[in-house]
């Protein structure tokens, strides 16, 4: 019988659970994968201590890859063989073997790695909507990132800089500094010793930028206003130091009639013709070169545990697969 992780009851890594399951035949809309790696995100982290909760038993996990070995009725247009991987859907990407509907599903080119498949779908798609549907990043743009050292940062990165950006971005040490710059950042900024906002008011001779992308949120959300020219766009996609306090519209006006959003990742693939369109071209990048994926991590799909703990301890970088 596979195996998959499951956990019974939130808390510490001991709760993820390597259980031998049953998979029945996919059902109507659905596909069967043989799964070949599962991406590492810390989202499954605040599913399994809870701070999602979920209702219990539960599978883990939200990005795989992995070869179709079954199809249920009224699927069209995959096929047993397809090298496919996804992002989101029902949780359970640390599985061996497991159902999933065909609409989360992307066929993965020739050229791309299960594991790297595995490794992109959620960052990759984030750094995607963000340069290319958010913001339309133009050649001569600059931009800052927050956390431009970290796993969405890094991609976005060398994504705007084959765009044609200068890139501005906020780091915690002068060896994520160097990591950024080797990943096109042109102005890293060590946030702890430097203020971003004058740096950023330097870079720029005081013109400010066209966009802001911050995934901080409360810590760094009124500098990164202060950042933005006239007509600018904040767009705020995560809350690393917690959620930002409600705004004063009229902060928006004084600024500049400035703009602000707040996206997630699965209103922007919610139409699957947007998340096909969408991996197509984060796809193309990286075969062409312009963007490389990390994987910088892996570790045995049963042995979920020891990656949870080393995630946990920030003793990672780039991106940690787990590997059925």
């Amino acid at each position: 019988m596979p195996h998959a992780i499951i956990i019974e009851r939130h808390g510490g890594p001991e709760v993820l659970q390597w259980t031998e399951v049953t998979v029945p035949d996919p059902g109507p809309g659905e596909v069967q994968l043989r799964q070949h790696a599962a991406g590492l995100n810390f989202i499954d982290v605040y599913h399994r201590t809870g701070l999602y909760p979920l209702n219990l038993p539960s599978g883990i996990g939200q990005e795989g890859a992995g070869v179709v070995t079954a199809v249920g009725a009224g699927v069209s247009d995959l096929a047993v063989g397809d090298r496919v991987a996804y992002a989101g859907g029902p949780l359970g990407a640390y599985a061996e073997v497991r159902n999933i509907a065909a609409d989360w599903l992307v066929k993965v080119p020739d050229g791309i790695s299960f594991e790297q498949a595995a490794a992109l779908m959620l960052q990759g798609l984030t750094a995607q909507y963000l340069l290319r549907r958010t913001y339309r990043v133009q050649p001569g743009d600059t931009i800052l990132i927050h956390a431009a050292a970290g796993g969405v940062g890094l991609l976005v990165c060398q994504w705007a800089k084959a765009l044609g950006a200068t890139v501005i971005g906020t780091v915690g040490s002068d060896e994520k500094a160097e990591l950024a710059r080797a990943n096109g950042c042109d102005h890293p900024i060590i946030y702890t010793r430097e203020n971003f906002a004058q740096k950023v008011k330097e870079i720029t001779g005081g013109a400010g930028l066209p966009v802001v992308y911050d995934s901080i949120g409360k810590d760094t959300f009124m500098d990164s206003l202060s950042c933005l020219r006239p007509l600018g766009l904040m767009v705020v996609f995560g809350s690393a130091s917690g959620p930002v306090p409600p705004v004063d519209p009229g902060l928006l006006a004084k600024g500049g009639s400035l703009f602000l959003t707040r996206p997630t990742l699965f209103s922007y693939i919610a139409q699957r013709a947007d998340l096909l369109a969408m991996a197509a071209e984060m796809f193309e990048v990286v075969q062409a070169g312009k963007v490389r994926v990390s994987v910088n991590q892996r570790h045995a799909l049963k042995d979920a545990r020891d990656a949870h703990i080393q995630l946990e301890a920030r003793r990672t970088t780039g991106k940690t697969v787990l590997l059925p």
